[in-house]
């Protein structure tokens, strides 16, 4: 029944209203009688959603704002005050459809999400050139867009190329050049071009429909401001039952007892919190940027230190072989094909560059790697082609006994000094050759970090894997209060948590593979989402879809934001419950005035969190200059 009942809950508003103006109308031309009728009508109508919501709080041993009204209104009916009555109820109706069609907006980001998806998928299959639905794409299929064409699944580019608009994912309006080996993601639009894909992640898997999961969870999570209203209202409720039972022992005015009773209902207080953690949640999906959650949200505007990552955080994290020095018999050719059939075995960044140079060469690196190791922090060990190779920075040598000459030595040291990572390259226990690999800072690093010191950051720090010079030379560049070289990942995580022990709030940004137990550690974790890998997903708290560092400025400015207008509709609610009651007590507000108060505020309140769907972190740090 209560289904039904809340499926027409909108249209038994309006009949309530009709009702109202109706009985007004026939009050005017002198027929009390049907006047009372059609407002007791409209009082009974509209209370039945109340007091069944009313009811089902009272079997869950909560006591809801709904039990405060239906008392009222219960009250109102026995005094004959049927105009008070029939406006409270279609008055907290009117208000309850306000409230969810504005709720309803604040998660337009999301509905725009989801209409986005596609739902078709034009497919080869057995040399046929097939449209199925979306649900029905394989791993495995070969997938065509064409321009125009919705990505229908996540995959890697074998033929063509397009640019696309991939905002959906990465909040970005700039289309982005794709070609063969690309990846590409569901929910993005093909501008121009034309691309064939191989089909790596479907259905749910997508990054695609883990943004919409991870965005529906966030908008459902609560805030400790919203979990400390809702135990809050369990004790609300009956306190205001009891304070309105006192006034009418003292003051023998049942019509005042029950005024005080519908007045003291805490909608705007009880809505204040929710809505603006909709609203700035629902911002930052527009934006690229994926906060999971109030509780979240609340952490990040306390944030006052950050732990940057270096590679791929700070710089772009596209790093490319500069230079290879030989020192041993094997051609550079050949020592540089070894290294790269070795590295086939490691995800770590540098190790996919030497990759990279090798595919870039035409350079063969079929066959099987042997005993492949990878030493987290140092680099790895594999047999290759019959040679032993050790493949990392100056630890690993050290670690397996292997002499680095005083020509090795100094040569490393140049190239740290030039702002490079020296990797060693060792075969059969020698060290066979140097590849000098160098990255670049993003272009939107420097501003980035100005505005989130501007937004109340404090601290700013750089931890790295790489060598001391080259991290140096990042953090003098960047203007960075402190950084730490040649760390492993659980160096990391001591420095974070020693961090936190100091009694500052940590935010900790990293790719999200190899920074994930730090990521994890500190208060607040954040990823660079690179199109939106599992393991950031996952592990942060917060991912940037662009992998842009803006985004992350924005975040910050945008948790701040929230938290602040949760604060004014918290304070704004609170205020106008005591001018109410103290106008109730001095005979100034009446029930239905009351009432219309209550309502207003209520709108009030969700007007201003609504302002957060505009926020825009740039006109934010304009504002701070000018204070």
């Amino acid at each position: 029944m209560m289904k039904h009942i809340n499926k027409h809950k909108n249209q038994m508003t309006a009949i309530s209203g009709i009702l109202i103006v109706l009985g007004f109308l026939l009050s005017l031309a002198g027929y009390e009688s049907y006047k009372d009728l059609a407002l007791i009508t409209a009082t009974l109508i509209a209370i039945i959603p109340i007091a069944l919501k009313a009811f089902q709080a009272l079997r869950m041993k909560a006591f809801s704002i709904e039990l405060l009204v239906t008392i009222a209104v219960m009250g109102a009916l026995y005094i004959h005050e049927y105009t008070e009555s029939s406006v409270v109820t279609f008055l907290f109706l009117f208000g309850a459809y306000l409230e969810a069609r504005t709720l309803e907006k604040t998660r337009s980001s999301l509905k725009a999400l989801v209409d986005m998806a596609p739902q078709e998928a034009n497919v080869i299959r057995e040399g046929r050139n097939l449209t199925i639905p979306v649900e029905e794409v394989v791993k495995g299929d070969r997938v065509i867009i064409r321009s125009g064409g919705k990505v229908p699944v996540d995959g890697s580019i074998v033929s063509g190329k397009a640019t696309l608009n991939e905002a959906a994912i990465t909040g970005e309006s700039v289309p982005a050049s794709k070609e063969i080996d690309d990846k590409v993601y569901s929910g993005t639009i093909v501008d121009n071009g034309y691309i064939e894909i191989i089909a790596e992640k479907v259905g749910d898997d997508t990054t695609f429909a883990k943004i919409i999961e991870l965005v529906e969870e966030a908008q459902e999570s609560k805030s400790k401001t919203q979990k400390f209203l809702d135990k809050f209202s369990n004790y609300y409720t009956p306190a205001i039952v009891i304070l309105s039972i006192i006034v009418y022992a003292l003051t023998r005015n049942l019509h005042l007892a029950i005024t005080f009773l519908v007045v003291a209902c805490p909608g705007a207080l009880v809505i204040g919190a929710p809505v603006s953690t909709v609203a700035g949640i629902g911002n930052g999906a527009r934006n690229g940027v994926l906060v999971k959650g109030g509780e979240v949200m609340d952490r990040l505007s306390k944030v006052d230190t950050i732990v940057f990552d270096k590679t791929g955080t700070l710089t772009k994290g596209k790093p490319a072989v500069t230079d290879m020095k030989n020192f041993f018999n094997l051609e550079a050719k050949e020592l540089l094909r070894l290294v790269a059939k070795a590295e086939t075995i490691s995800e770590h960044h540098l190790g996919q560059t030497i990759v990279k140079e090798a595919n870039k060469r035409n350079l063969s690196l079929e066959g099987e790697v042997l005993n492949g190791e990878v030493i987290k922090g140092n680099g790895i060990r594999a047999q290759v082609d019959g040679y032993e190779l050790a493949i990392g920075n100056r630890k690993l040598m050290d670690a397996g006994n292997i002499q680095v000459s005083d020509e090795a030595s100094a040569y490393a040291l140049q190239r740290e000094k030039a702002g490079n990572t020296a990797i060693f390259a060792a075969v059969d226990g020698q060290v066979a050759g140097i590849f000098s690999i160098a990255d670049q800072i993003r272009e939107d690093a420097h501003q980035a970090l100005a505005e989130l010191r501007k937004h109340g950051i404090k601290k700013m720090v750089m931890l790295t894997g790489d060598n001391k010079h080259t991290a140096e030379l990042v953090a003098d560049e960047l203007g960075l209060d402190e950084f730490q070289a040649e760390l492993l990942p659980e160096n990391k995580v001591e420095f974070v948590k020693k961090l936190k022990a100091a009694g500052h709030v940590v935010a900790m940004a990293g790719d999200g593979i190899n920074d994930a137990p730090a990521i994890a550690t500190a208060d607040i974790g954040l990823a660079m989402g690179e199109g939106g890998t599992d393991v950031s997903m996952e592990t942060a708290d917060v991912v940037l879809m662009a992998d842009k560092l803006m985004q992350f400025s924005h975040a910050y400015a945008l948790a701040k934001a929230t938290v602040r207008n949760m604060k004014q509709n918290t304070f704004f609610a609170v205020a106008i419950v005591f001018i109410l009651l103290a106008g109730v007590l001095s005979d100034y507000v009446h029930l239905a005035s009351g009432m219309f108060i209550h309502e207003a505020s209520i709108l009030i309140v969700i007007l201003n969190a609504m302002r957060l769907m505009r926020f825009n972190h740039r006109s934010e740090s304009v504002e701070i200059e000018m204070r």
